[in-house]
């Protein structure tokens, strides 16, 4: 994940730090959202994922207050101190890169299963 993170600081302008914290949201709501069996081949093709994953599920944030959908991830990112042009910036980077190192047959399906993902992409 080290390389996806590196891209984010670079392209998308964020500390490091927020940059980890925003991919285990966006991999926490895949978890959760996406299908089962296609999530986890994503995350088996992007060694140290389910780290950052694990990290984002054990801190929902918002002082426990538990936010789901998209529009949960998105105000989690945004907690983490992401503005919403930001979000979505870091949102796509994922996305491409998740496509780079599984597959666009294997993230589309997982894109095509979560209603409402694609228009963020």
């Amino acid at each position: 994940m080290d390389e996806l993170v590196g891209r984010l600081v670079a392209n998308v302008g964020v500390a490091k730090d927020v940059a980890e914290k925003a991919v285990g949201i966006i991999l926490d709501f895949l978890v959760k959202e996406g299908p089962p069996e296609k999530v986890q081949a994503l995350m088996d093709k992007l060694p140290g994922a389910q780290a950052l994953q694990q990290s984002a599920a054990n801190d929902s944030g918002l002082g426990g207050m538990f936010m789901s959908g998209i529009m949960g991830a998105g105000t989690r990112m945004m907690g983490a101190g992401l503005s919403m042009g930001q979000v979505q910036s870091v949102t796509r980077e994922t996305i491409a890169y998740a496509r780079e190192k599984a597959g666009e047959d294997t993230v589309g399906e997982i894109v095509g299963a979560i209603p409402g993902l694609g228009q963020f992409i």
